[in-house]
């Protein structure tokens, strides 16, 4: 019999699969839309649970750090979470966040990639963000998903399948 926790396994978009087009607003409220970035780059969609905290500020100042590198393999770096654009504008400010986060505030993008869904933390459960991420082709196809890493080494990850 399945443990009770694995019951509610999430079914989040797999490599092949076409990544849903959307549009969000940017950290200076900005209108950003997937199929116009694809047009020049693949494309690092990344899920993150909340801006500001310490695992996600891990992640992108890693991120921040390796932009030109990804840019260099002709990866543009997209961050999504559910703050709002003004929190958004605040963690890009604070630890000088070179790329474009997103606000998905209502978290249909998220549900449309498929990780939005059940999550435990400190013996409660909720409904939130999982930390994620998707390669997109510039044909819109998803090329890799990026579901298992810490997120301190999100970015070699990356990079290691980017080779």
């Amino acid at each position: 019999m399945p443990k009770p926790d694995m019951e509610h396994t999430m079914h989040y978009l797999a490599a092949g699969s076409t990544a849903p087009d959307f549009s969000l607003t940017d950290q200076y409220n900005n209108v950003v839309q997937l199929s116009a970035l694809l047009k020049q780059n693949r494309v690092l969609v990344y899920f993150y649970p909340k801006a500001m905290t310490p695992g996600c500020t891990v992640q992108a100042c890693a991120l921040r750090d390796s932009k030109a590198e990804l840019a260099a393999k002709g990866v543009t770096i997209v961050g999504i979470s559910t703050d709002a654009p003004a929190k958004l504008a605040k963690f890009a400010e604070r630890d000088g966040l070179n790329f474009t986060l997103l606000s998905d505030e209502d978290h249909r993008v998220a549900e449309a990639f498929g990780v939005w869904g059940e999550k435990k933390f400190m013996g409660k459960v909720y409904d939130g963000l999982h930390r994620i991420s998707f390669l997109i082709a510039k044909d819109g196809k998803v090329e890799q998903v990026f579901d298992s890493f810490k997120t301190k080494d999100h970015h070699q990850v990356v990079l290691n399948y980017l080779g």
